[in-house]
């Protein structure tokens, strides 16, 4: 039996000492074909992704996939990325975090490539409503 990678274990500890600690935690990506991600915003292969609480909707930090969805420019979008693709977790306010050697992620590979260990994402977003307000949060502290 493979041991397992201590990977997504460090992932998720640094995510949840980010929010208790009332930091923003941001995942860098280095990009390829298995990542589902709004391409428009990679640089040099990469993409920096807010995965704080605020930023994000049902999140899941799996042991192979991250999951989530996120506002990219106001439009809805499913997120989906192989742990093995992630760079760095880190603490956009102090810029603490961990840095990960980037592995290869076949899609072929995969046996569950549509069956990541997170849910679906949604094939088409619901249409735009009759001159909806931009939804807006307020601080409360």
């Amino acid at each position: 039996m493979e041991k397992p990678s201590t990977k997504p274990y460090l992932l998720r500890a640094w995510h949840e000492w980010c929010t208790d600690a009332g930091y923003t935690p941001h995942l860098v990506v280095h990009v390829d074909a298995a990542c589902q991600i709004p391409r428009e915003f990679v640089r040099d292969e990469r993409i920096t992704l807010n995965v704080g609480a605020m930023a994000t909707n049902r999140l899941v930090m799996g042991n192979d996939w991250i999951e989530f969805q996120a506002r990219f420019g106001g439009v809805s979008r499913q997120i989906s990325v192989p742990v093995a693709r992630v760079e760095a977790i880190y603490a956009r306010e102090t810029q603490e975090g961990m840095q990960f050697e980037v592995e290869e992620y076949d899609l072929a590979d995969s046996a569950a490539a549509d069956a990541h260990d997170g849910p679906a994402p949604d094939d088409d977003p619901p249409p735009p409503g009759p001159k909806e307000k931009a939804p807006w949060l307020k601080v409360v502290k």
